[in-house]
């Protein structure tokens, strides 16, 4: 029997969770064995998976789990080094040039496990079946209009945490920015589900967006139209061909621009399309100031949608649970395709 084990995360402010009660059930339903660890921060109580039938084990033992079971999480797993020899779904972080990345793949070379990338769970047309990119965007851009609204006081933006929904995170920004005009935004991306997140969260509040998309960006760049702006919020992911949109030379250069949203979140990757920055930033310390005169900060939080771990868990169980029901045919569809980029990259 296919078994899937929900593991507990284990990164410090992750909160979501891949599959609801309901998901659960409909996957014992086709045969699929589960098993949920305990978790001491999980958004979605423990009861519901109880009451759908899962079996419940101790949070963390999923690396004692039977060979055979396929572990399911978010984010990225304990660096410890140790030999990785169960099936894996989860955002690896793994393909594009990460260093972190290159030592998960030793770790599941030497144990013999593979990884099925939830980045790479795609269609036949390439296309993500799931993603958490509208609440990523919306987050993003509300951390964005944090650091704005610091930059106002004369200070930087403090540590973010999380909501217990969208409308508190409004009526929250809402407060911080009633003293002031709305700032000017511009949205590279917005066609997209970061995109749309990103400007629905930018136009609730009175922002005024300009919308980019690849129509706009074709040309391949110099873009001065970005430090025209009050924000910039990058929802591009980085990959082979991605224009620059920020170059270093922005440091200095004359312009309005103050914040940058890299929603994308790929300091690290060779193609990352913003190079006034080096590294991600924290819940702790949102933005990363960049210059002094006039003031650039960058913020860059690689697990945006957890401020909203509700909302963004029920949206990504729901697009991933298709796929799911399909565990029975791991070496086929979308399952089959995710294995072939892993031993590809392995």
């Amino acid at each position: 029997m296919t078994h899937l084990w929900v593991r507990a995360e284990q990164r410090e402010n992750e909160e979501r969770v891949g599959i609801t009660p309901e998901g659960t059930k409909a996957l014992l339903n086709a045969g699929i064995r589960v098993t949920v660890e305990k978790s001491s921060v999980r958004a979605i109580p423990l009861q519901g998976y109880i009451d759908a039938g899962c079996e419940i084990a101790e949070e963390n033992t999923w690396p004692e789990a039977p060979d055979d079971a396929i572990i399911f999480g978010l984010k990225e797993l304990p660096e410890d080094g140790t030999p990785l020899k169960h099936r894996h779904i989860m955002f690896g972080h793994a393909y594009k040039g990460q260093p972190s990345g290159r030592i998960l793949l030793d770790r599941f070379k030497a144990g013999g496990g593979t990884l099925y990338d939830l980045e790479y769970l795609v269609d036949p047309s390439g296309r993500r079946v799931a993603a958490f990119g509208y609440w990523a965007g919306f987050a993003g851009a509300a951390v964005s209009l944090k650091c704005w609204a610091a930059q106002q006081k004369g200070d930087i933006c403090a540590p973010v945490g999380v909501f217990a929904s969208k409308h508190a995170l409004l009526a929250a920004l809402e407060t911080d920015l009633a003293a002031y005009t709305p700032p000017s935004a511009i949205v590279i991306g917005a066609l997209g589900r970061v995109g749309t997140g990103a400007s629905d969260l930018c136009e609730a509040l009175g922002v005024k967006v300009t919308k980019w998309d690849m129509a706009e960006t074709a040309s391949g760049g110099p873009f001065p139209e970005i430090l025209e702006h009050d924000i910039f919020l990058n929802c591009i992911l980085a990959r082979p061909g991605t224009p620059v949109f920020v170059p270093k030379s922005a440091l200095t250069d004359p312009r309005k621009l103050s914040v940058i949203g890299d929603i994308a979140c790929d300091p690290d990757s060779d193609f990352s399309p913003i190079k006034v920055y080096d590294r991600t930033t924290t819940w702790e310390d949102p933005a990363l100031r960049v210059a002094t005169d006039p003031v650039l900060d960058v913020t860059a939080i690689d697990n945006l949608p957890s401020m909203l771990p509700v909302e963004s868990s029920e949206d990504y169980a729901e697009q991933l649970l298709p796929s799911l029901l399909e565990l029975k045919s791991l070496d086929q569809g979308v399952w089959g395709r995710a294995r072939d980029t892993f031993e590809e990259h392995i």
